[in-house]
């Protein structure tokens, strides 16, 4: 990869991974795509760090139980709380391959953070994922006592699908009476998937880790219907209204795919008078939020990530 753009420590995991000549993940099966994110992640996304209190748990939901992850930090309650959905295409990854992540928020915040493992597609298709996440989030608000929370500082956030979620959960909660949230983080989020015609689309397409033909064959799984792509629930970028949406943090990358559809929801969510902070890190590419032992901006995305979460509410 010689493009100018990319920080060095990108390139080297480029140029690494192109060498071990991996098939691509469109090829797979999503049993094997699953091992081979996996797989791709494991040497880059770094070691768990300590906390005083991380809890498997399985909670009711309205298709069966989701499992989901609690991380405690050491700070006093109440504190706030990020509900985090990770990301993978609604397809791939879990609770362990966002681990890293969730512990780093957990302790650079002081904020509980809980994490869902939601049914994937394509065993599970749209709306299946957004089911799950809203019904642990409700279920974070309702046990916020318990969980050590303050029931005013509840976020929702994750990353590329997970992302997405994080969007749609925000406009559910306003749009049927659901909990009060004060944030919604979105990095390198999905916010259309009615068209992959944007300018970052066509720049990016391939050799940039995400590709627009992985992005079309996680879409397929994930969505049962083509048609389902003009749900807002599936695309918020076509929500008609976004007023009255909690504050936003929006994180892209400058050479991913998805760039120019995150920075259009966040200037869609500023145009209806929501408080939004949007940042591009240079010469980034998906999924560098993940990549917390090799790329030095993982971990200041996490930090201004941390630092919106213990603001909040």
């Amino acid at each position: 990869m010689t493009d100018s753009r990319l920080d060095p420590q990108i390139v080297t995991i480029l140029n690494e991974a192109e060498a071990a000549g991996d098939p691509p993940l469109e090829s797979l099966s999503p049993v094997e795509a699953r091992q081979a994110a996996i797989d791709g992640l494991a040497a880059w996304r770094g070691e768990p760090e300590p906390l005083p209190g991380v809890e498997d748990r399985s909670i009711a939901g309205p298709a069966g139980e989701i499992r989901i992850r609690i991380y405690t930090p050491d700070t006093p309650s109440p504190r706030p709380a990020l509900v985090y959905f990770h990301g993978g295409g609604w397809v791939v990854c879990d609770l362990d391959t966002h681990d890293v992540v969730c512990r780093a928020i957990a302790r650079e915040s002081g904020a509980t953070v809980v994490a869902v493992d939601y049914r994937l597609a394509p065993e599970h298709p749209f709306p299946a994922a957004v089911v799950d996440c809203y019904a642990a989030t409700q279920w974070v608000a309702a046990n916020a006592a318990a969980l050590g929370v303050d029931s005013g500082r509840i976020a929702v956030g994750g990353d590329s699908a997970g992302g997405n979620l994080a969007a749609v959960i925000s406009l559910k909660s306003r749009d049927e009476a659901g909990p009060r949230l004060a944030l919604q983080v979105m990095v390198y989020p999905v916010t259309d998937l009615s068209s992959f015609d944007t300018g970052s689309y066509r720049e990016f397409a391939e050799g940039y880790f995400l590709t627009a033909s992985e992005m079309t064959w996680f879409r397929d799984h994930y969505l049962a219907r083509r048609e389902d792509a003009l749900s807002p629930q599936a695309s918020p970028l076509l929500a008609k209204d976004l007023q009255g949406l909690p504050p936003a943090l929006v994180i892209t990358a400058e050479c991913d795919p998805l760039r120019d559809e995150g920075e259009a929801y966040a200037k869609r969510l500023e145009e209806a008078g929501v408080p939004v902070r949007c940042t591009r890190y240079a010469g980034m590419v998906h999924p560098f939020f993940s990549l917390v032992g090799g790329v030095r901006q993982s971990k200041e995305a996490i930090a201004e990530v941390a630092a919106a979460v213990a603001a909040c509410g």
